[in-house]
């Protein structure tokens, strides 16, 4: 299963000689947005009793961040820890979010060597 998904080759076409930097600045976008939305997240988590609806909200839209770069796996995880919150499992909810921080680092690493190295090894990651 890949790290990427079209949604990421749509923003890819989408730059040009006009915007050479699209695509990272839009993906340094999604890293300041989600880097928030994860503290949000862990606070939420060490409060009790659990607000499932808010860990619902956060993780809502860092599914939709993540959904509109492109970045599968993470979108994933965000769907595994939705369905945690609705069933109200909150060591699911640990759990879940423990891969969702996982998956993010990964890509966020793998994102990064991408840029260092140029479209070509776009490839290695959907």
């Amino acid at each position: 299963m890949g790290y990427l998904d079209e949604q990421f080759i749509q923003l890819e076409d989408l730059q040009d000689d006009a915007n050479p930097n699209f695509v990272e600045e839009i993906v340094t976008l999604f890293y300041s947005d989600s880097t928030r939305l994860i503290r949000n997240i862990e606070t939420a988590l060490e409060k009790y009793p659990f607000d499932f609806c808010k860990l619902d909200d956060y993780m809502h839209q860092f599914k939709g961040s993540s959904s509109s770069i492109g970045a599968k796996r993470v979108k994933d995880e965000c769907s595994q820890f939705q369905e945690c919150c609705k069933a109200r499992n909150i060591e699911g909810c640990i759990g879940v979010f423990r891969q969702v921080k996982h998956e993010h680092a990964t890509l966020k690493r793998k994102l990064e060597t991408y840029f260092q190295m140029g479209s070509p090894e776009i490839n290695l990651l959907l």
